[in-house]
């Protein structure tokens, strides 16, 4: 008997993923993988070990020493891991964010799939290849650079990164060729806005990060909160006729590279969404 149904079905010859960060026993990752491996029939599971702020270098050794096959990376281990794998791509090494160690060989490398699975969820969700387009990403920090990152790689024509610190939306901006330092007026002129800060998720900021009379119809407006599904921003898009997609498409893409890196196997997307969904509704 294959896959992780079960207790009975985790044996000698189960392979081991996990999620490492603190805090960490929050975290969706262990119901997304899960099911994941569940629904393909693999003899894998997924767990989360809190690991603090300083002990990313223990933990890579750990993963080494166990035969953990692969490991995804939350904060405050992001920077630190990126400094620590084996070999980084070229992403990991122009963020100095990692959030994802899989195994080549005998090397441990580091991947960082958030940008990735943001292109993809447009991509797969939409069918929206955001190349040709004009893009304005809200927000600087981990995630929307990340964003700026990929987008900037898959060919957008313009991008503007909108931030309160201009030095901080500088530094995004210059990890995309395409990419400038903008302010929030510009919006109605592009194709594709993206929330990637806090503003509307739950116990964060509340509101929306766009004045609603800055949308505009046409727009294609993703916003990269999960929690709650649906935020002001998305309501607000909607109301004018806009096209809408929320976090939960990145979560799970960004998950999905991971799986697939880990494996060599095509992510179940359906399965993990709909682990994603359960575990939000009984939150």
């Amino acid at each position: 008997m294959s896959g992780v149904g079960s207790l009975l079905s985790i044996r000698g010859t189960t392979r081991l993923a996990a999620v490492i960060g603190d805090p960490v026993r929050h975290s969706r990752s262990p119901s997304i993988h899960n099911a994941a491996f569940a629904a393909l029939g693999i003899d894998w599971v997924y767990l989360a070990f809190p690991v603090a702020g300083g002990q990313g270098h223990d933990a890579l050794r750990a993963m080494r020493t166990l035969g953990i096959d692969g490991l995804s990376v939350t904060m405050p281990l992001k920077g630190e891991i990126a400094g620590a794998v084996d070999r980084r791509t070229e992403a990991v090494a122009r963020l100095g964010a990692c959030n994802c160690v899989a195994r080549d060989g005998n090397e441990l490398v580091g991947h960082n799939t958030d940008g990735g699975g943001f292109v993809a969820a447009l991509k797969s969700e939409l069918g929206c290849d955001p190349s040709g387009s004009r893009v304005a990403v809200i927000g600087a920090g981990g995630a929307a650079r990340a964003i700026v990152h990929a987008l900037g790689q898959s060919g957008v024509d313009h991008l503007v990164v909108v931030n309160r610190s201009p030095d901080n939306a500088a530094v995004a901006a210059a990890l995309a060729p395409q990419a400038v330092v903008g302010s929030l007026d510009l919006l109605p002129d592009v194709d594709i806005v993206v929330n990637a800060t806090s503003i509307g998720m739950e116990g964060g900021p509340p509101g929306s990060p766009v004045p609603a009379d800055l949308l505009r119809s046409h727009h294609l407006v993703a916003d990269i909160v999960y929690q709650p599904l649906d935020t002001p921003l998305l309501r607000d898009a909607r109301l004018i006729g806009a096209q809408t997609i929320g976090g939960l498409g990145m979560l799970v893409h960004q998950a999905a590279i991971a799986f697939e890196l880990w494996t060599g196997l095509a992510a179940p997307l359906d399965a993990m969404s709909e682990a994603v969904r359960i575990g939000l509704a009984d939150a």
